[in-house]
């Protein structure tokens, strides 16, 4: 497959929920032993690491391209204080936000600093829950933009918007607006859909495919992640929890709604997108680490297949 593919790490290891480092010694390198696999999505939760930041420094696997994604500690952030997020129209709840990423970028630079890998990607999200709007998420995109970020794109990655008569996961900025704020801004950013966030948001697996050509048609996208939505409580969480679920054909038991057709529909809307991602949780029964890259490989290979069956235009 010609393009890179990006992993998260975080939500595959079990190592966040109980520290174990030689776990998570093990599964870094796993992952990005996959196939096609040129970085891993890690989070900022306070920090670097939600243990030890010096630990994972010094075991990051070398030459690996980081992507930095704050959502978790963003949404203990918005729970905490509801104006709080970049595209905020509080003055306060934006500079609250837009505080924390100049941590995240102080943390980027270290990266740089003192371990052998690189950041490529900063996700950024654009809280609070209902009540964005889209001028405030220009204005941060526009400091945002002036500060060093050792050469990583900024992208917004879409989550799950506030719709009527649904209970939000995220309930961030409508897709349109996020569009509309980054034309606005002199500052360039991009745009990286995540399928089981927007299948939260939107119920129906064809309206996620069309909403990823709507992304794909701005000239915007950066990245298209493969994360699964459960239609069902199950294994991995409730029904529309953003618990990262399977591709269906992977684990049954999942009851997600992303299928190998749909992930085939996502490649087509997406043609010549810079990065694909994959995030899936770990099997409940997965252990170790070479069982928990192989289920991400299982979910790899689906959208690995679907790629390849396009390129030769066998679809």
């Amino acid at each position: 497959m010609s393009t890179p593919v990006l992993v998260s790490a975080y939500a595959a290891s079990p190592a966040h929920r109980t520290w174990d480092p030689a776990l998570e010694g093990q599964l870094l390198p796993a992952l990005c032993a996959l196939p096609d696999v040129a970085g891993l999505e890690v989070p900022w939760i306070d920090g670097l690491h939600p243990h030890d930041a010096d630990w994972f420094l010094a075991h990051v696997p070398a030459g690996i391209r980081l992507a930095l994604t704050p959502l978790p500690f963003i949404m203990g952030r918005v729970a905490a204080d509801p104006r709080y997020g970049i595209a905020s129209p509080d003055p306060d709840g934006r500079a609250a936000a837009l505080a924390d990423l100049a941590r995240v970028a102080a943390d980027a630079r270290r990266i740089r600093d003192e371990s052998p890998a690189e950041v490529a990607v900063i996700a950024l999200h654009t809280a609070p829950r209902g009540g964005g709007d889209a001028a405030a998420l220009t204005r941060s995109l526009d400091e945002l933009g002036g500060w060093d970020w050792c050469g990583a794109r900024l992208v917004i990655e879409h989550c799950d918007a506030l719709r009527p008569g649904q209970t939000p996961e995220k309930g961030f900025l409508a897709l349109a607006d996020e569009i509309a704020a980054i034309g606005a801004a002199a500052a360039p950013a991009g745009i990286w859909m995540n399928w089981g966030r927007s299948a939260i948001e939107l119920r129906d697996a064809d309206a996620v495919t069309a909403q990823i050509r709507e992304a794909a048609q701005s000239g915007l996208l950066d990245g298209l992640t493969f994360s699964g939505a459960a239609t069902a409580d199950g294994p991995y969480g409730g029904a529309w929890v953003d618990a990262h679920p399977p591709i269906r054909s992977t684990d049954p038991s999942s009851h997600s709604l992303l299928d190998d057709e749909h992930v085939a529909a996502a490649l087509e809307a997406a043609p010549g997108v810079p990065w694909l991602g994959v995030k899936v949780s770990r099997l409940p029964s997965d252990r170790t680490a070479a069982e928990v890259a192989a289920t991400v490989g299982r979910n790899l290979d689906v959208v690995r297949r679907a790629a390849e069956l396009l390129q030769r235009g066998d679809h």
